[in-house]
């Protein structure tokens, strides 16, 4: 079996997530944050608008932490966290918080999980709609 290297998420990539989100939520009139995670969990790009609350910026890491960590747009994980749900315990188990609100989504290159972005600011669904943008671009 052969094993087959996936180029890892670049700096240019990043700027180019951060930049498709931002043009959609422009779009909708809607300020945020964007953040982008390499696929270790490491800082590789952010952005805040001016006018975005500040908590968007929180929010936008959390969620690009926990779609990278879960594998799995946040939009997806909303019901999990709910009692009786699978993951019910897990936004307080870690020593990280995770964030099960809509807006985080994973990136992938050729099959594997290669970083996530996570974009804060807006209503949940516009969020994960920007974010999917984002992904999408980069495909």
């Amino acid at each position: 079996m052969s094993t087959t290297a996936v180029a890892p998420l670049t700096t240019e990539d990043a700027e180019l997530l951060v930049a498709t989100a931002r043009r959609a939520a422009e779009e909708a009139g809607v300020t945020v944050s964007v953040t982008v995670l390499d696929a270790g969990g490491h800082l590789l790009a952010f952005r805040r608008d001016d006018r975005a609350v500040l908590i968007s910026g929180e929010t936008s890491t959390r969620k690009a932490y926990t779609a990278l960590q879960l594998n799995a747009p946040t939009a997806d994980l909303v019901d999990a966290v709910q009692p009786g749900g699978l993951f019910h315990t897990l936004p307080t188990a870690l020593d990280r918080p995770l964030l099960f609100i809509a807006g985080g989504a994973p990136v992938h290159r050729e099959g594997r999980l290669i970083g996530a972005v996570g974009v804060g600011g807006g209503a949940p669904e516009q969020d994960h709609g920007f974010a999917t943008a984002a992904v999408q671009a980069l495909a």
